[in-house]
């Protein structure tokens, strides 16, 4: 099972926490910050920092080497400027040098000529928890799964209840017809021997 067997999004989050885990420094200014100009507030998540320090060693993983400036432009996106055309702009770049030197730190990724590249330990890291998030997925799966027959069976459960109320109400219907046809039967006989004791009298 590698890095890539598993949804990136599952596995980053599965690393933002082992960070977190294995202590992972977080600058006190973080939670004040955007994360680049193009953002109009800073991040609603508290534990965005590791999210994006996870993010990057991924990235690095995936297409290193890589430096600042190309981080930059990964993360960056559209400044909206009312009603004019908006605007590229580059994600800030000391969030970025900041998790690049705790990753460093942590001993994940390293300098290279052309910027920073991943190293045997961060490799083995990402495969490590490439499996534990596969096997989180697979639960999740099998969860749902169980859910969806459960939801299925409950679904099946209620068809057959349906249908047996509808044949208790065609049951109680045919009753009513039967005691209707009854009565109507007697109001006619009660007529006929009506007309006949008015016959009798003439």
């Amino acid at each position: 099972m590698g890095v890539f067997d598993v949804p990136a999004s599952a596995l980053i989050k599965v690393v933002a926490a082992d960070l977190k885990k294995q202590g992972l420094k977080q600058p006190e200014w973080i939670m004040f910050v955007k994360t680049g100009s193009h953002r109009e507030r800073a991040p609603d998540s508290p534990e965005w920092f590791y999210e994006r320090a996870a993010s990057i060693l991924y990235r690095i993983y995936k297409e290193g080497p890589l430096g600042t400036g190309s981080l930059r432009s990964y993360y960056g996106g559209k400044k909206r400027r009312g009603v004019k055309k908006a605007h590229f702009r580059k994600a800030g770049g000391k969030i970025i040098r900041v998790c690049l030197q705790e990753l460093e730190k942590q001993g994940l990724i390293k300098k290279d000529k052309k910027g920073r590249i991943i190293t045997g330990k961060g490799q083995s890291y990402l495969n490590k928890l490439a499996k534990e998030t596969s096997a989180f997925t697979k639960q999740d799966e099998t969860k749902k799964i169980a859910a969806k027959v459960e939801k299925e069976k409950h679904s099946e459960k209620t068809a057959e209840e349906k249908q047996v109320e509808e044949e208790l109400r065609k049951q109680e219907q045919v009753g009513k017809d039967k005691e209707k046809a009854k009565e109507d039967a007697k109001k006619k006989e009660k007529k006929k021997e009506e007309k006949k004791a008015e016959a009798k009298e003439e």
